[in-house]
């Protein structure tokens, strides 16, 4: 019985070693911007988002009056959801954005707006249909709310 259990604690330190940081799995879309203009809005909102620390994965649709900011916090972050979510509401603010501005850290609304990215890169939408479904998933993030 103790030659098993000796073998046993042997094999378990045999394992192959780490180093106990954890990789984060990113989607990083490229910033969409439906309104016909390239004026690189989207993506000066998208490094701004990027830019702030605990945020590691950020998704930026533009629609002709709406856009939407969806991201992803680190696991431990998670309970500094309101004062990151304020922060960044704040800098895309003094970004001078004339657009109805929606702030989302839900997951599901991270992945539609990645959904909605490929579906354009696909050219399964239109322009029109793509803010449609934008203004969609604007309403389904307020009625999470």
């Amino acid at each position: 019985m103790k030659k098993w259990a000796l073998t046993i604690l042997l094999l378990a330190g045999c394992a192959p070693e780490h180093d106990g940081t954890v990789i984060l799995e990113t989607a990083d879309p490229d910033a969409v911007q439906l309104d016909g203009k390239h004026d690189g809005f989207a993506e000066k909102i998208k490094k701004e988002a990027d830019s702030i620390e605990t945020i590691y994965d950020t998704a930026v649709i533009k629609g002709k009056d709406q856009l939407l900011v969806a991201y992803k916090v680190r696991h431990l972050d998670r309970f500094n959801m309101k004062e990151i979510e304020k922060d960044l509401d704040k800098r895309i603010q003094e970004m001078e954005s004339t657009e109805e501005v929606v702030v989302s850290s839900d997951y599901k609304i991270f992945l539609e707006a990645v959904r909605l990215k490929e579906d354009m890169e696909a050219g399964h939408l239109t322009e029109e249909e793509a803010n449609k479904r934008l203004s969609e998933i604007i309403k389904l993030k307020e009625e999470m709310a």
